[in-house]
């Protein structure tokens, strides 16, 4: 057994560990984003519900799904759908290319938990933002899909739109 893995993992004092190994974040800490592209635009999902990025891999289609649902991929034995997020915020499809990546994500809903992975542009950065750096989406018209999104945050003099992983994953 190597050090490493010998070694007990802390969590930080603004995450609690639960028995399944899930951390859940006490209200009123700040919250690490992990930031990525789409369409231009820096797009962001916070980083306790991120299992793993990997690069873009075609999928094995799956018949009569939604167009943004680009069909499963096996990650270590499990079988989970990959969603392209332009197709799914309406944007225009384009070529997938060397920066292209697939962002895996675990989340808990009512049904359990569910992984899926998005495919998005290209990863950027993470980012540590405070709950009252946060601010909410402003009304736009029906087109815009923003049941989606949690927030803007600024961050650097660039506006990060906050995606709620939540709502995104019970609603595929």
């Amino acid at each position: 057994m190597s050090a490493q893995s010998s070694q007990q993992t802390s969590v930080p004092e603004e995450l609690v560990a639960r028995g399944d190994g899930v951390a859940v974040r006490v209200d009123g800490a700040a919250s690490q984003y992990l930031t990525f592209m789409l369409d231009g635009e820096e797009y962001g999902v916070e980083i306790l519900g991120v299992q793993e990025i990997k690069g873009w891999e075609k999928c094995t289609e799956i018949p009569n799904t939604p167009d943004y649902v680009m069909g499963v991929i096996n990650l270590r034995g499990a079988v989970i759908p990959v969603i392209d997020l332009r197709r799914r915020f309406g944007m225009t499809p384009r070529e997938f290319g060397k920066l292209t990546v697939v962002i895996v994500v675990r989340m808990e809903t009512p049904d359990g938990n569910k992984t899926m992975g998005f495919v998005v542009d290209a990863v950027s950065d993470v980012y540590n933002i405070d709950h009252d750096q946060v601010r909410p989406a402003p009304e736009l018209d029906a087109s815009v899909e923003t049941r989606f999104v949690k927030g803007l945050a600024t961050v650097d003099d660039k506006m990060i739109i906050l995606l709620d992983l939540d709502h995104i994953v019970t609603e595929y």
